[in-house]
């Protein structure tokens, strides 16, 4: 349909969206073109270096020694990779001066430490510890941190992320034994138009390598939007457990999914309430997935001596459990702190060199005795 502005000139309409044209997707309305390049320059690699590319062993490593960097780009660094997905973490220090875009993957972002401002076509997205942040791939977007001390954990997926769709009923509504709601999700906020030419450096990443790029207009020049795709947050805080009076599996916490892998949120809760129930989990072979928890804050119940910004990787094909004490501790406790996230990739990841230099050391031996961190 014609839609002028008031020069009389039309404004530009932009279809986004991923899977075809089958899936989610937004029409965007923009003053100017959205394809004016005024330079490309050398693409360089940032594709990770694989260390580990067949491994069996309960691993553990340190995430908050992770190199802050001052340069988002240069702040991100991938621990685990698989076909479908790419794990990492990054501690940025400044805010970004330059546009970014994932042209691969969908984007899940965990806030634990910092807070700011995701810029957007669509609009603003204020961030803050605990949030989780989902940019769809394609989205051009800037940060802006009020804190040099920011510390997230990223997922990069190729193929969408969605919630979960056990939650939802055939119209995409919530349903009401889901564990959050449609209130929970923080759209974009503060649309501004940026009617402004001149040159805007917009770095895309494909393939593994980022591809620098000069636009001839602000790619934020948007007027309005309406559909389905669009980044949102999700408060971690938000997600209200399921509990009952025997141990729950784990899909209770599942937060988003895909054809792929799940993430999970495990939050405060009350422990199960039957007389003879035991709270910690049971010894269970996760032949199907890798597991992978970080954990973000409190203390968590089935594991010695772990510690904020850590992360353990239990691979498929081995059991794993509460390390030794833990059972007998949580017999006849009422209620956990626990915060953490769980991310189970259903295809083996690769452990990348950033990950090994900060890895906890002899991690597999840990159930027998308590472990001593280095």
């Amino acid at each position: 349909m014609v839609f002028r502005q008031p020069t009389g000139a039309l404004y530009q309409e932009e279809l986004v969206g991923t899977q075809g044209f089958s899936g989610l997707s937004s029409l965007v309305y923009h003053i100017f073109p959205p394809t004016k390049v005024k330079q490309k320059d050398k693409p360089y690699s940032v594709q990770p270096k694989i260390a580990v590319q067949n491994g069996l062993e309960a691993m553990s490593f340190m995430g908050y020694k992770i190199k802050p960097e001052a340069d988002y780009i240069k702040s991100r660094k991938t621990l685990f990779v698989n076909d479908a997905m790419h794990i990492g973490m990054a501690a940025p220090q400044k805010s970004t001066p330059y546009f970014f875009k994932n042209a691969d993957a969908d984007e899940m972002i965990f806030v634990h430490k910092g807070n700011g401002v995701v810029k957007t076509m669509y609009g603003d997205l204020p961030f803050k510890y605990g949030d989780y942040i989902i940019i769809p791939r394609g989205t051009v977007y800037q940060v802006d941190f009020e804190t040099e001390d920011n510390l997230w954990l990223y997922v990069e997926s190729f193929s969408p992320i969605f919630t979960p769709k056990r939650y939802r009923n055939e119209f995409g509504q919530l349903l009401e034994h889901s564990p959050f709601c449609e209130r929970d999700i923080k759209r974009p906020v503060n649309l501004k138009t940026h009617n402004e030419a001149g040159e805007f450096d917009i770095f895309i990443k494909k393939k593994g390598f980022i591809f620098p790029y000069v636009y001839a207009n602000h790619p934020f020049d948007v007027i309005g939007w309406d559909g389905y795709h669009y980044p949102y947050i999700f408060s971690i805080f938000n997600f209200e457990p399921i509990t009952g009076r025997i141990h729950m599996p784990p899909p209770i916490h599942q937060t988003f999914e895909n054809a792929h892998f799940v993430i999970c949120s495990f939050v405060p809760r009350m422990y199960d309430y039957h007389p003879e129930a035991i709270p910690a989990p049971y010894h269970h072979s996760n032949i199907d997935s890798d597991e992978l928890l970080y954990y973000v804050d409190g203390d968590f119940m089935s594991r010695n001596n772990i510690q904020k910004g850590q992360i353990t990787l239990h691979p498929g094909g081995i059991p794993h459990g509460p390390h030794p004490g833990a059972i007998e501790r949580s017999i006849g406790q009422k209620e956990t702190k626990e915060l953490a996230v769980m991310i189970d990739p259903f295809q083996p990841v690769l452990i990348t060199e950033e990950a090994m230099g900060i890895e906890v050391k002899d991690y597999y031996k840990s159930w027998l005795e308590e472990p001593v961190l280095v």
